[in-house]
């Protein structure tokens, strides 16, 4: 499609935007083939001076041209050192003023944006650096107990002995720079403003160059997800699937360039990336960030900024209105907003509705490998319909529900596989071409993995999951990634990871571990096992050892009868807790 006339758009020019503006939506298939760098610039022409991003606790805002100037300084210094088209720029970072800096600059230069999980630590590390083929890793100082700066040099000894700009590391040959995201130094990284002068001091043209090369079916992020093979997989996604994906997310909350998102979600996973900044950039709306959860903060984000959409998980949303001082703020200016991640319970949903005046909630299906979004509620339908349904699909998206053993759509409301094809789906995964074509089928469907039904309105419920994955507060767990692990214990014999329903984050994992004969180990000696290696959130909450595991008649592990067990054992633990 093509990009709104100026005429189209010059109201929105003042202080408050025209809420009946639709930035990107102007041809009659509703999609656009601008990149995210023509995108922005979009805004910073015709909005210049309306807010893109706010940092309520740090008193930072940067209107739509402040930060498209910035984007194009660091741009500029990315082609400087000599990042160009199709190279792989990690960033791992909580939700810094900077992460969305990298991502645009990456953008507009052509490289690729490698999200990290803000919880990995060194062995998840290493494999992202190898799988990836990452050329240049931006970090900061770290989060909670991981100190990344200690990791980075721990797998890259040579940055101590190497000058900036000159690394030759023997374990990950394609690693050529770091950048410390932030204002102290470090040996053998750049900073964020180093990059930035470099850029200063490169010609416009270079920048223009590199854009002019580009095309909206061009990959432009790439982001990492487990899967049953317990190796976590690059999903490469385009600006053309994850621009388009993020407008039908905002428009179905009737986003307008006057709205302003509260977001509490991490940038890293495609909550925080597609359905938060996407849906902002492509509406022309603000985006009044959190560099961290904490419900205080969020409170006072909204009650300062006057927010209208609020995301998060359900988790964040019971913390936020169960706080002791959540009386002291004004939530009346929240209007819709998204829940996701895991099952909302309805009276949390009604909670939200009542006390944060948030009475377009709404819920988005989907995964990683679909931009992430295949279907979501509307803010208008009734509140248990919000609840028991995921919604219909999205505009140009087809979705549908196949019988998994032929392939074939089945009737309404009959049981199968959610599947979907259309402009979302991923481009692939990186170097993975038997993953991929596990996933995508030759009909081009992309298959979920997860069991659900549609009605005869087109709503679609979740009902189970086919896959064998852990999805712990909208974080995606890999069972064998953790059973992996924990067979490098020379006490065990074997271990099978389940997820256990939990209140509070919908699962968790635990672990069923058989000993070899002789040996003893503690519950405690798992579980330190896995903190040493892996995420806090892979970290079994319970792990009970067991005899012998229930098996099909040609031995196959029952892992549905494992979770069905662990239900009443998680019950009978947490009362001996209490």
């Amino acid at each position: 499609m093509t990009t709104p006339s100026p005429s189209q758009i010059s109201n929105l020019k003042s202080a408050a935007p025209d809420a009946s503006a639709a930035p990107i939506a102007a041809g009659p298939d509703g999609f656009t083939d601008l990149t995210l760098g023509r995108q922005l610039e979009f805004w910073a022409r015709e909005t210049p001076d309306h807010d893109f991003l706010v940092y309520p606790d740090r008193n930072l805002r940067w209107s739509y041209k402040q930060f498209d100037e910035r984007v194009n300084r660091l741009a500029k210094g990315l082609l400087a050192i000599g990042i160009r088209k199709g190279d792989h720029v990690g960033i791992w970072a909580k939700n810094v003023p900077d992460w969305l800096t990298f991502q645009f600059a990456c953008a507009k230069t052509g490289a690729v944006l490698v999200t990290v999980n803000t919880a990995y630590k060194g062995e998840e590390l290493d494999y992202v650096l190898r799988q990836s083929d990452m050329k240049m890793l931006g970090l900061i100082d770290g989060f909670r107990d991981v100190d990344y700066v200690a990791i980075v040099n721990q797998l890259v000894p040579e940055l101590k002995d190497h000058p900036r700009g000159h690394l030759k590391s023997k374990a990950y040959p394609h690693l050529k720079f770091l950048c410390y995201v932030g204002q102290e130094k470090h040996r053998g990284m750049y900073t964020t403003a180093e990059l930035m002068l470099l850029g200063d001091h490169q010609p416009d043209q270079l920048l223009a160059d590199a854009q002019a090369a580009l095309g909206c079916h061009d990959v432009v992020n790439m982001q990492y997800t487990s899967g049953t093979t317990g190796f976590p997989k690059g999903v490469m996604l385009t600006h053309h699937n994850i621009l388009n994906n993020g407008w039908s997310i905002g428009h179905r909350q009737r986003f307008t360039a006057a709205d302003k998102l509260c977001l509490q979600v991490p940038l890293f996973h495609c909550f925080g990336v597609t359905l938060g900044v996407m849906a902002i950039l492509s509406h022309g709306a603000t985006l009044v960030a959190v560099e961290v959860f904490d419900p205080l903060l969020g409170l006072a984000a909204v009650h300062q900024e006057k927010c209208t959409v609020l995301y998060g998980v359900p988790t964040m949303f019971i913390a936020m209105y169960t706080h002791p001082m959540f009386r002291m703020f004004d939530m009346s200016s929240l209007r819709t907003g998204i829940m996701a991640g895991t099952v909302c319970p309805i009276e949390v949903m009604k909670r939200v509705i009542a006390d944060m005046h948030v009475t377009e909630i709404t819920s988005v299906y989907g995964l990683t490998e679909a931009s992430p979004g295949m279907t979501q509620t509307y803010g208008t339908d009734p509140v248990e319909l919000r609840v028991a349904t995921v919604g219909p699909a999205f505009p140009g998206v087809e979705v549908a529900v196949l019988d998994p053993a032929t392939n074939r759509p089945l009737p309404p409301n009959a049981e199968g596989e959610v599947c979907c094809r259309g402009y979302n789906v991923m481009k692939g995964y990186y170097k993975m071409p038997e993953q991929t074509a596990a996933v995508i089928d030759k009909d081009g469907w992309l298959h979920s993995g997860d069991l659900g039904t549609c009605d005869d309105k087109g709503y679609y419920r979740i009902t189970g999951r086919i896959k064998d994955i852990i999805i712990r507060g909208g974080e995606n767990i890999s069972p064998k990634e953790i059973e992996d692990l924990l067979l490098t214990l020379p006490e065990i014999m074997n271990v099978q990871v389940v997820g256990a329903p939990d209140e509070k984050y919908g699962e968790i994992p635990v672990a069923f571990v058989i000993l070899n004969r002789g040996k003893t180990l503690t519950e405690e000696d798992v579980r330190d096992h896995v903190k040493k290696h892996l995420a806090a959130y892979k970290v079994p909450k319970y792990v009970f050892f067991v005899a012998e595991y229930p098996l099909t008649a040609s031995g196959k592990i029952q892992k549905y009868k494992l979770r069905e067990q662990s239900k009443p054992l998680v019950e009978a633990r947490r009362a001996e807790e209490s």
